[in-house]
């Protein structure tokens, strides 16, 4: 029996950018020194993909449900329901999950959507000590990863709290400006306004923040409540395609989208969800999850982190790392071990160096393997852009061309 075809997804998370001066004028995929990707490009074709529709925020949770080949316009809810189904948090027809970020606001203003990057060890007391103080029959802090972390609304029949009307604004979009342009707006925008003013005393005294001051570090002073959602309804990927899959992130939001499509959570210990991840290791994960999987997506959020951050040299760090340490090795299992294979890299969304926020334009990709002629090109946006490669105003659809072996690009 001939061995199935094999199919490798590899997002740095908000890779794409524009033209940034500090790189004299390049931007980060330019500035970047990745062989394996480029030999990606030029050996197969190199397009570009709308993966956040007009009517949505650029943000990770629409343009991840594109990269995984489902349209937004049907199955996206929100934000924090995907979060909730990576850290099995289940929603009943009548919940809502709401992000919580444990968060840096400073003289009234957005200081640090990361609270310094608190860690996972730190930030599942203060979730515990909010749970304690906070928690109702109707609200129920989670803790997550970082400073990423869940609030679940536990809803009555016919009398909801939360509508789509309801507004609220990621934190990350908006660094450094006054936190009080930015609340919630709209059917239970109070409600979280309070929770949100009730829980700043609680964290002033935490052990956890006095420890982190006493050491130099920035607190988590405060809760941001958004990406509230219902829960969403999508159909299993292997329904769709056919084929077995795999999702290694540190991310939730990003391994809730996998869950939510019927993938397996395969976790790295060692990854971070930040600059200092494990690299390696996930390169190695997802090497090893091609033995029983058709499909593996190996997602690294460090281009995105250092983009929110401003640093353009720790942006085309974590570029090289994720094409010396994942694309790479990947790229040569799949040639030695495999007759029939392809391979994406795309990030997911563009996050801009210059105002270190995520950004909607079309993103870059690249698809090398089984069927595909060669294009001779580099890997980066001016490439993409210009070398004559497909363009998908649904970036939805990419996925189903990525999967057809019979699809020479052209």
């Amino acid at each position: 029996m001939a061995a199935s075809p094999k199919f490798v997804i590899v997002i740095p998370d908000g890779a794409a950018d524009e033209p940034f001066e500090a790189l004299g004028g390049r931007t980060a995929l330019q500035a970047a020194d990745i062989p394996a990707m480029d030999a990606v490009a030029a050996r197969g074709i190199v397009g570009r993909s709308r993966n956040v529709p007009d009517r949505f925020l650029p943000a990770s949770d629409v343009a991840t449900l594109s990269l995984f080949g489902y349209d937004s316009e049907k199955y996206y809810t929100g934000r924090a329901p995907l979060e909730a189904a990576a850290v099995g948090v289940p929603l009943g027809p009548d919940d809502w999950a709401v992000r919580c970020n444990l968060m840096t606001i400073e003289d009234g203003r957005l200081a640090d959507f990361t609270a310094g990057h608190i860690t996972s060890e730190e930030g599942g007391p203060i979730m515990a000590t909010l749970q304690a103080a906070l928690g109702s029959p109707e609200f129920e802090f989670h803790p997550g990863v970082s400073y990423r972390n869940l609030l679940a609304y536990r809803g009555k029949p016919g009398s909801p709290l939360f509508t789509r009307e309801t507004t609220t604004v990621p934190p990350h979009d908006h660094p450094d400006q006054p936190a009080a342009n930015y609340l919630p707006n709209g059917p239970g925008a109070d409600a979280l306004i309070d929770l949100m003013e009730r829980a700043r005393p609680i964290l002033a005294d935490h052990p956890v923040n006095r420890a982190r001051v006493a050491s130099g570090k920035k607190p988590a002073s405060a809760i941001w409540l958004w990406g509230q959602g219902e829960a969403p309804h999508m159909p299993p990927f292997r329904e769709l395609h056919g084929l077995k899959g795999a999702i290694i992130s540190a991310v939730d939001l990003v391994r809730g989208v996998g869950v939510l499509a019927g993938w397996d959570r395969i976790d790295v210990p060692t990854a971070t969800g930040y600059l200092d991840t494990d690299y390696a290791a996930k390169g190695r994960a997802g090497i090893a999850a091609l033995a029983d999987h058709d499909v593996v997506c190996v997602h690294v959020e460090a281009p995105d982190e250092a983009s929110h951050e401003g640093r353009a040299d720790a942006k085309v760090e974590a570029i090289e790392r994720i094409d010396r340490d994942i694309v790479a090795p990947i790229v040569a299992h799949l040639e030695a071990t495999y007759p029939q294979w392809r391979i994406l890299i795309s990030p997911d969304h563009s996050t801009l160096l210059r105002t270190r926020a995520h950004d909607r334009a079309p993103v870059a990709w690249t698809i090398a393997g089984t069927n595909l002629p060669p294009s001779g090109l580099r890997y980066d946006e001016p490439h993409a852009r210009d070398g004559g490669g497909p363009f998908f105003d649904q970036g939805w659809r990419l996925m189903e061309k990525f999967l057809d072996l019979g699809w020479s690009g052209m």
